[in-house]
């Protein structure tokens, strides 16, 4: 991993462990940015982020410390700040989990094994 950018995540982590906030991404500015290099409108794209915004407000403590660092490294690492990468992240964590949790039963009708 580039320097640059290892120190950025190692610092993310640092920062919310210690703080545990949700972060304040510069929602506009995401936007802006986005809707310059896409065909999504710039009131578009701030309605959404204000949206996942409220929604990581509802669910940001239900996440360990680990998962809410993780995920905000890797939206920073990406150049995104945004909430919507945020929540995305955050959803994808618990749709593996959950797989990994299913994946891990037997197959009904089979044993396990000894």
């Amino acid at each position: 991993m580039h320097p640059v950018i290892l120190g950025i995540a190692v610092g993310t982590q640092l920062v919310v462990q210690v703080s545990g906030d949700i972060p304040n991404f510069n929602l506009e500015k995401a936007c802006k940015v986005l809707s310059e290099k896409a065909d999504q409108g710039y009131r578009d794209c701030l309605n959404g982020e204000k949206s996942a915004r409220q929604q990581l407000a509802t669910i940001w403590f239900s996440y360990s410390a680990s998962i809410r660092a993780q995920c905000t490294g890797e939206s920073v690492a990406l150049g995104m700040n945004s909430a919507l990468d945020l929540l995305t992240c955050l959803q994808m964590k618990d749709n593996a989990g959950a797989h990994a949790s299913s994946s891990s039963k037997p197959a009904a009708g089979t044993k396990p094994p000894n």
